[in-house]
């Protein structure tokens, strides 16, 4: 077929440009112009007819219409969700009280429990104390020993350190200060030569963290036992460990109450300047009673000089305790005691507060 039977209609334009001088003509033609053709639909009378008619014919068209988008960017349109109410609709949250962060309940259950163990001991027989003692020394020198190990891969010797901790304190009370440096030299020597049998590697850190640990947790506790030594050695033992759970009752007491400006935050955030304050008066109230009424020849002056020196050894003492955990990046020592955490973490005020005790006594009313 040539071109002159498809030439384009008059009005030209879409199919390109006509021919000059050609009239369009022939079958073709007639066929395109009729396709071209649409002829007008007649409109009823009755508007809702033509209506009726332009839905069937919309209806009709939307079938012949293939399903989905026609393009790939045609995508169907979600309802926008609807906005959130604004905020002053909603109700407002009553203010939270403060509350303790540990569980108060089992923390005093537990505490009742070992200061009645404690006391019947200390009271009764001497020598069970000893071996109270004894056995606490052992399981702080576990706990910080694996804490130690987990934590930062440190291998302190744990059995010389156990032997040795506990031949510490017995010595500290048979034979006072000359034998808990023996037993304390002798203990460090079995450290040394227990980790020999091990590889190299690691030796001066793992040896650095056992003599640590020796001078920490049993060296320390031998002042407790030295202190039983005197005639009223019950009574020196029993004001130490109240002044110091006086002082830390103070220190949370006023600290949570009325706490507001941090005591070193980049160690223990919980602590304030309010709670230390706290501390020192609940301290040397109770070395003010507990003196004179215990201690033979002790007066109520000295009292106040031994609360003010246990609130800040005891303060000192879990600040030190928390620099560790910080730096190993726990919570608590240990989970033996619910409440508190472990062995560790109730030793951490009494271990550096016993050797101030210890010399105040033997200071003011001599050693016995």
């Amino acid at each position: 077929m040539n071109d002159s039977s498809w030439g384009a209609p008059p009005s030209a334009g879409y199919w390109g440009p006509p021919d000059q001088g050609a009239a369009p003509a022939g079958p073709a033609y007639d066929e395109l112009v009729a396709q071209q053709t649409r002829p007008m639909p007649i409109v009823p009378d009755d508007p809702d007819a033509g209506r009726d008619a332009e839905d069937r014919e919309n209806r009709d068209r939307g079938a012949a219409r293939p399903s989905g988008p026609l393009f790939r960017d045609e995508m169907p349109q979600e309802p926008m969700p609807s906005p959130p109410p604004p905020a002053a609709s909603q109700p407002s949250q009553p203010p939270q009280k403060k509350r303790a962060g540990r569980d108060l309940r089992a923390a005093i259950g537990v505490g009742v429990g070992l200061g009645a163990v404690i006391i019947a001991a200390l009271f009764v027989v001497k020598a069970v104390f000893v071996g109270v003692i004894a056995v606490a020394v052992v399981v702080g020198l576990w706990e910080l020993t694996s804490r130690l190990q987990e934590r930062k891969g440190i291998k302190a010797p744990l059995v010389p350190l156990a032997v040795g901790g506990a031949a510490m304190v017995v010595a500290g009370y048979v034979r006072g200060a000359e034998g808990a440096w023996v037993a304390m030299a002798l203990t460090g020597l079995a450290v040394l030569g227990w980790r020999m049998t091990e590889p190299p590697e690691g030796y001066l850190k793992d040896v650095t963290a056992g003599l640590f640990a020796a001078f920490y947790v049993p060296f320390l506790a031998t002042f407790v036992a030295m202190m039983l030594t005197a005639d009223d050695g019950p009574q020196r033992v029993f004001t130490f460990l109240l002044l110091t759970v006086v002082s830390d009752t103070g220190a949370y007491a006023i600290g949570w109450r009325f706490g507001k400006r941090k005591l070193a935050p980049r160690i223990s955030p919980g602590k304030t300047r309010e709670g230390l304050v706290g501390a020192v008066a609940f301290g040397m109230a109770a070395g003010a009673l507990c003196m004179p009424l215990l201690i033979d020849g002790g007066t109520w002056w000295q009292g106040l000089l031994l609360g003010l020196a246990v609130a800040v050894s005891a303060t000192l003492g879990d600040l030190g305790e928390s620099m560790i955990k910080r730096d190993l990046g726990i919570k608590d020592m240990g989970t033996l005691l619910p409440g508190h955490g472990g062995i560790m973490d109730r030793l951490d005020s009494l271990l550096p507060t016993a050797p101030v005790v210890w010399l105040l006594f033997v200071v003011f009313v001599g050693a016995g």
